[in-house]
């Protein structure tokens, strides 16, 4: 053998997992990410009316992370967590602003998988800047610019622009299911970031009449008086332009949220079928996620930002029969950092040193013997946005502990076990007090080691 076949097969080599030593093949990789979607919003996660069947099919023969989380509830800062395996206070995305350069200095999770010999594609918005352009890291690229519309969208295919006809959640589908039925030698990582369910919230017209009147969920924190929480409290200067549109109900913009989802149900069923038929489904990866939960009137809130539970919380689905059981469930506690350490460690590259998040691989067996036990959130202030001010906090199993830096004695502290609707805020009580400070410490350490 010459010294070239010995070098290129002790490279391959390097890149090979435990399971291809044992003679199975690294897997596809197919990560679906939808835009704003509650965790609590699907049929398998809480909302049994609501029709998600192929979605719900990921859960049903895989695993369903029911504590799973975001550290930044916000588009732009949690994609490139998930992308990265970072916080945001590494890699820089701090928030909705243009970070189109900065993105393509993003040391991604894709582009380490294509240096080792994936076929890789990215079908959806980029939501990091304006810039459509392909990112380092991608074969086959299909974007747009901004937030993209809904309907008709011009879309950047492989650098050059395109004028599409259709809804864009099946327009974003129909090329992932391409994609999956091409012909290729070599696995695939496929990643499809839908715009929907984000605003302006319109449906594809084939299911802009589902669910006139089904019950939305009505928590104990809707009606409350906000007792105790100084950073919601405060006099905010009203920033918003003489004549915008007017805020929308509650109840029309969750019924639509729902609407936009049945597209995305639909490009999963997509999905699966072009996996069926290729013969592929049993060795891919299927991811699905959010970027961010949303508000439907808890804490008197709509849209993100803030540290509580239903901004910071998502759906997240794995399948994967060769590691997780038929509808599986876990408990621990897991986040968007996760993704890009788990798709590396599954496919058999080296993870980079120093990432902040952690393999999947042995929660989705079922051992939690040596995961984490907290995990930090953090938000950075936008101007456009001045209610949401800077806050940074930390959160295990049983309490959320947040501080905003600058609004002095703000802080809030809550025992989810006993209070899960973050209603009665701890911080300034005496029984509150010495865990607080016990968190604060944990805080501060976190963030000096992940800096």
């Amino acid at each position: 053998m010459t010294g070239a076949r010995l070098s290129r097969r002790a490279a391959l080599g390097a890149l090979a997992s435990p399971l291809m030593g044992q003679g199975v093949a690294r897997p596809n990789i197919v990560v679906v990410l939808v835009d704003d979607l509650r965790w609590d919003a699907l049929g398998c996660t809480g909302l049994p009316w609501v029709k998600t069947p192929h979605i719900d099919r990921i859960a049903r023969e895989g695993m369903a992370f029911r504590n799973a989380f975001v550290t930044t509830p916000l588009c732009s800062p949690s994609r490139a967590s998930f992308l990265t395996g970072h916080y945001v206070h590494r890699h820089g995305v701090r928030g909705n602003r243009d970070n189109s350069a900065l993105s393509h200095r993003l040391k991604t999770f894709p582009a380490l998988l294509q240096q080792a010999g994936y076929d890789t594609a990215y079908a959806g918005k980029w939501h990091m800047g304006t810039d459509d352009s392909p990112r380092p890291g991608f074969r086959r690229w299909v974007s747009f610019q901004g937030q993209g519309q809904y309907n008709g969208p011009t879309l950047n295919i492989d650098g050059k622009r395109v004028e599409t006809e259709g809804y864009i959640t099946d327009v974003l589908s129909d090329h992932a299911a391409a994609f999956v039925r091409e012909s290729r030698n070599k696995p695939f990582c496929l990643y499809v970031a839908h715009k929907a369910v984000h605003g302006p919230f319109e449906p594809a017209a084939r299911h802009k009449d589902l669910y006139p009147s089904e019950p939305l969920p009505e928590r104990p924190n809707m009606s409350y008086g906000r007792a105790g929480k100084q950073a919601l409290l405060r006099p905010v200067e009203d920033r918003r332009k003489a004549g915008s549109p007017a805020a929308r109900p509650r109840d029309t913009i969750a019924r639509d949220q729902l609407r936009c989802l049945a597209a995305v149900d639909d490009g999963v069923g997509k999905l699966f079928e072009a996996l069926e038929e290729t013969r592929q489904l049993d060795n891919t990866v299927i991811v699905f996620a959010s970027d961010n939960g949303y508000f439907w009137g808890e804490h008197g809130l709509g849209d993100k930002r803030w540290a509580y539970e239903e901004s910071i919380r998502i759906p997240l689905l794995v399948r994967y029969p060769k590691l997780a059981g038929r509808g599986a469930k876990s408990d621990a506690l897991v986040t968007n950092l996760d993704l890009a350490p788990t798709c590396l460690h599954l496919a058999g590259v080296e993870v980079p040193k120093g990432l902040h998040g952690r393999s999947l691989k042995e929660p989705l067996r079922g051992n939690r013997r040596t995961w984490r036990t907290s995990f930090v959130i953090e938000y950075f202030a936008e101007p456009n946005y001045p209610r949401t001010p800077t806050w940074q906090g930390i959160r295990n199993a049983r309490h959320k502990f947040v501080r905003y830096p600058d609004l002095p004695g703000a802080d809030e502290l809550y025992d989810l076990r006993a209070d899960p609707y973050e209603m009665k805020n701890l911080a300034g009580e005496a029984a509150g007090k010495a865990v607080a400070a016990r968190l604060r410490k944990e805080l501060a350490l976190q963030l000096a080691r992940t800096a």
